[in-house]
């Protein structure tokens, strides 16, 4: 690892690096009087030139933003860099050798940088001035069947490699750059052969408009790269993790909207651009990650906290995976992070393509929060007809609920959630209080709804005789079991989905399927298990005491009350079906279950009468 910059190294580059040299290759600069020189600034939008620059004391200082510094802090601001990275790229130009302290040295050749990048910048205009070829025939087919016209790839320096393989180096030998520096930028193979064949090209560009580097798309079934896209190598200025394409373009209206719109290629890059999204761009050959979301913070203004990152993401099962691994580094952002989805599938570059430009704008303009998309299709993977179900939903989406940074917003957000589920409000922070406290191995067990078991399965374990959630099942069974005879023909409506658990639920199965007149009925329940297991439950429920002498009231009043709390249950789901249904949307829908709730409603209170012997 490198050490300091030598301080009089340091003090070398900025005496070498006239600051009016530096300003005035970005910006046009004229004389204003005093000793200043003035321009339009290059850090945010205006009409009339409040940038000064004042040689004399080689500080620039806007009155329109605020920004100012000296030569080191201009080219930091400019090309997105770090300190280091700026006194290094002001030495390549300057010619001066860095030295470092504490036992470092140059992590870079000196001038290397400065050699590469102006390769870099002769390729794109030879690659630019290729694609009018008739070699570059598909490339140019390729470009209109995108909708895109000869004026789009200007504005974009779009360019083509031609197919011979050695044309480019060629060029570049005779522009007397050396074929050492032209293998370390990435734009020859060790071999001699040109890294790019027969492709499309897109400049990858920083901040300050230099060319880092290449994306090519393949066009050639000949092709000998299998790879649909084809990215320059790592350089020493192209490093495929801090690198954005569009990033000169959307760079100054980044800074002034206070927002950046993060695509996933180069063509929905001009897509966004052309349709007025000016704030668009996206990662080279590599996922967005952690440092592309440091770079784009970069350009921020200070007032980030209220900028916004917007990702379009697809809303397959792909899109769903993306859009919760920047959730996961959503705390690399200051700006509030959002999620535009086209619910068709299209990527910005087709829905401009089918639709329109101003379908590209309505895509951006109907973002949603991160978390809230996150949040959605978290809850999505549960049965939410099933009280279960909404409670492991609950406790999936609760870490979501921790990972908000402003917690003024926490509230809203379980409410939230609690329309998504279905499910009181209160309830739900309850819960997700209660998750987000258990140990991260016991909330994973706890996740998800188990499935309903059946047959053999469900008597793999006794149920707790204790459990006073299902005292009205196990009693229910320890009548049907002990005194049959109280039940009439149908069990007093008593059905199988009654019981919430599998062995109970089982064991009536069993018990309404042998005929209670047969001799030995009992035993005949006992040999129907078939499983040890269950037996013993059925031996339980057959010795264990009743609450009070048996008779056809008593069954009747104990029926009533397991069908009331299955009523509840589905007047519980009809509510929660209603929580999250639109009535404007889905009026008929909606006026169905309300009509469902009113019947179970009633019924709630016949079986209630019945269950105190009122009936």
């Amino acid at each position: 690892m490198a050490g300091l910059i030598n301080e009089e190294d340091l003090t070398t580059v900025r005496e070498r690096s006239r600051i009016e040299d530096i300003v005035g290759s970005f910006v046009t600069l004229r004389n204003a009087g005093g000793g200043s020189l003035v321009g339009l600034c290059p850090f945010h939008d205006e009409k009339t030139p409040s940038f000064r620059v004042t040689p004399a004391k080689g500080f620039y200082f806007c009155f329109g933003c605020g920004e100012g510094g000296d030569v080191i802090k201009f080219v930091q601001k400019i090309n997105n860099m770090g300190f280091t990275e700026a006194v290094e790229w002001l030495a390549d130009r300057a010619g001066v050798q860095l030295r470092y302290t504490e036992g470092g040295g140059p992590r870079v050749e000196p001038g290397l940088r400065m050699r590469i990048l102006e390769a870099n910048a002769a390729a794109a205009d030879f690659f630019a001035r290729q694609l009018h070829t008739p070699d570059a025939l598909k490339g140019r087919q390729f470009l209109d069947g995108r909708g895109f016209t000869q004026e789009h790839a200007e504005r974009f320096g779009i360019g083509f490699a031609p197919r011979g393989g050695h044309d480019l180096r060629d060029y570049l030998l005779a522009k007397n750059f050396s074929a050492e520096d032209l293998v370390k930028a990435g734009l020859v193979r060790e071999n001699g052969w040109d890294f790019f064949q027969a492709r499309l090209l897109w400049p990858i560009r920083d901040a300050g408009r230099s060319v880092l580097g290449f994306g090519a798309r393949r066009l050639f079934d000949d092709d000998r790269m299998p790879a649909k896209y084809l990215n320059t190598p790592e350089t020493v200025v192209y490093k495929k993790s801090h690198v954005l394409y569009g990033l000169d373009l959307a760079r100054q209206q980044i800074g002034k909207k206070n927002q950046a719109v993060v695509v996933e290629g180069y063509t929905d890059v001009m897509a966004c651009h052309i349709a007025g999204v000016d704030t668009a761009v996206a990662s080279c050959g590599t996922a967005f990650g952690d440092d592309h979301g440091r770079l784009i913070q970069r350009l921020m203004t200070a007032d980030a906290m209220n900028g916004e990152v917007i990702f379009t993401f697809d809303g397959d099962q792909a899109g769903q995976n993306a859009a919760m691994k920047v959730f996961n580094s959503d705390t690399n952002f200051i700006a509030q992070t959002y999620v535009a989805v086209e619910p068709t599938g299209l990527d910005p570059c087709d829905l401009r393509l089918q639709h329109s430009d101003a379908a590209v704008r309505e895509l951006v303009a109907r973002r949603v929060p991160l978390y809230r998309f996150v949040m959605k299709n978290t809850v999505a993977r549960f049965d939410l007809d099933r009280a279960d179900g909404r409670l492991a939903a609950v406790r999936a989406a609760a870490p979501l609920m921790k990972s908000v940074r402003d917690s003024s917003l926490v509230t809203a957000y379980l409410r939230e959630l609690a329309g998504m589920v279905g499910m009181n409000p209160d309830e739900v922070r309850a819960e997700v209080t209660r998750a987000n406290n258990r140990p991260p191995a016991e909330t994973r067990g706890r996740a998800e709804a188990e499935p309903e078991a059946s047959g053999q399965t469900a008597m793999t374990a006794l149920p707790d005789p204790r459990d006073r959630r299902l005292e009205v099942e196990r009693g229910t069974l320890k009548l049907a079991v002990q005194q049959p005879q109280c039940f009439d023909a149908d069990w007093n409506g008593i059905t199988p989905d009654d019981f919430t658990n599998p062995a109970y639920r089982r064991v009536f199965e069993l018990v309404s399927q042998v005929d209670r007149a047969t001799p030995g009925w009992p035993q005949q329940v006992l040999d129907a298990v078939g499983n040890p297991v269950g037996e013993q439950l059925i031996i339980a429920l057959s010795v264990e005491s009743l609450l009070r002498e048996p008779s056809t009231l008593y069954a009747h009043e104990y029926a009533a009350r397991l069908r009331l709390l299955t009523v509840t249950r589905a007047i519980a789901d009809v509510k929660s079906k209603l929580q999250r249904t639109n009535p404007l949307e889905h009026q008929s829908e909606y006026n169905k279950m309300f009509a469902r709730l009113l019947e179970l409603e009633a019924l709630r209170r016949d079986l209630q009468a019945q269950a105190i012997g009122e009936a």
